[in-house]
């Protein structure tokens, strides 16, 4: 892992209490409950049916892209939109047999919130390795990023250096 150089290396950990976890544990553990998906696994579920989900933040898919026909629904609000049992659900949150594919931008993320659509029993999420970056590598279809606004102080006018009478 590489050295992060904001901490220093006398400086002493603090001591985990009793029954937490590390997120490298957290994250292992959610992994071994997923069937996950490679960009081209995931994207043949989706062509079968899957409900794509990015889970990134509006920033994050401007800035890097989208998948077209992927449902954005940022992570913070994901287990209220897809428990069945939730007045705040989506039209597609049917039931527990739904198959959903979890897509963040490098995989992470995602596989955290693919355990937690498990724990309220949509047993079929899983989500994509290496997220979005690698189904753009994948060459599989994207939409953007999104260029940013043209402002003056970006892009002069069209009547920059031309004489005015």
């Amino acid at each position: 892992m590489p050295h992060h150089p904001a901490r220093a290396e006398s400086c002493p950990r603090p001591v985990p209490p009793p029954g937490s976890r590390g997120i490298d544990e957290i994250l292992a553990e959610a992994r071994s409950r997923l069937r996950r998906l490679d960009p081209e696994q995931a994207h043949l579920a989706y062509r079968e049916g899957a409900l794509l989900v990015d889970i990134r933040p509006a920033a994050q898919r401007a800035a890097h892209g989208m998948v077209p026909g992927a449902l954005a629904i940022e992570r913070n609000v994901l287990e209220w939109r897809f428990d069945p049992r939730c007045a705040a659900r989506l039209p597609q949150a049917v039931g527990y047999d739904v198959p959903v594919v979890v897509l963040c931008q490098e995989g992470y993320t995602s596989s955290l919130a693919a355990a937690a659509l498990q724990d309220i029993g949509l047993h079929r999420a899983t989500d994509v390795v290496g997220g979005f970056a690698a189904w753009r590598i994948a060459g599989l279809p994207t939409l953007g990023p999104t260029p940013p606004p043209r402002s003056p102080s970006v892009a002069p006018p069209v009547t920059a250096g031309r004489a005015h009478h």
